[in-house]
């Protein structure tokens, strides 16, 4: 299935960077749905597969594009799951990083490493057209744990706090290419790419 170009549903400029990146093997053109003065949908999903198809079947719809919808989130053990769908506004609406990072360490606060234990979870949902009915869907899981206190400078959201105890780094601390490489978007998308060319 040719691809020239493709925009991703997300405003978010730390997912469309990796994003963009992680796509480079295929040859195509990555675009923001902001390029297309696409309004973030709401997302009303109770999963992340739900919530990355209603982001791409908007961003697909308005620009007339292949759109690549990601719902991605930090599935905390101790927590029940949260914040999960709701990781990019775990403090509230407008949250930042900052925010959601603070609120992550308070709920866990007094709880030891072996008690902190988490995953990444990313959903992709890729469709040709806006009313494609079989979108291509592409999963990915990072396991790690809750650090108590942020390491590194790169990556976004809970990154900082998200240890890889196998690398005894935070994703933080990676690479964009050493991150690519292990990360659940980084699997999910390779798994993505397979299913591309398969098509």
């Amino acid at each position: 299935m040719p691809l020239e170009q493709l925009v991703l549903a997300s405003g978010n400029s730390g997912k469309l960077k990796e994003l963009a990146h992680l796509l480079e093997p295929l040859h195509m053109r990555v675009c923001s749905q902001a390029d297309f003065d696409v309004t973030p949908p709401e997302e009303t999903g109770l999963s992340f597969v739900e919530n990355a198809l209603i982001k791409a079947r908007e961003a697909a719809r308005v620009s007339g594009l292949p759109a690549l919808g990601d719902d991605s989130g930090l599935v905390v053990d101790a927590l029940d799951g949260a914040p999960g769908i709701y990781s990019a506004r775990f403090a509230g609406a407008s949250a930042s990083d900052a925010d959601n990072n603070q609120l992550l360490l308070e709920r866990l606060a007094g709880l030891p490493l072996e008690r902190r234990s988490a995953h990444f979870h990313c959903c992709l949902v890729m469709l040709r057209s806006a009313e494609d009915p079989a979108p291509l869907i592409a999963t990915g899981t990072w396991h790690g744990q809750i650090l108590e206190a942020a390491r590194g400078q790169g990556g976004f959201g809970y990154d900082p706090l998200f240890l890889d105890p196998k690398l005894g780094v935070t994703a933080a601390e990676l690479t964009m290419t050493e991150k690519a490489r292990i990360s659940h978007r980084g699997q999910a998308l390779n798994a993505l790419i397979e299913r591309i060319r398969e098509a």
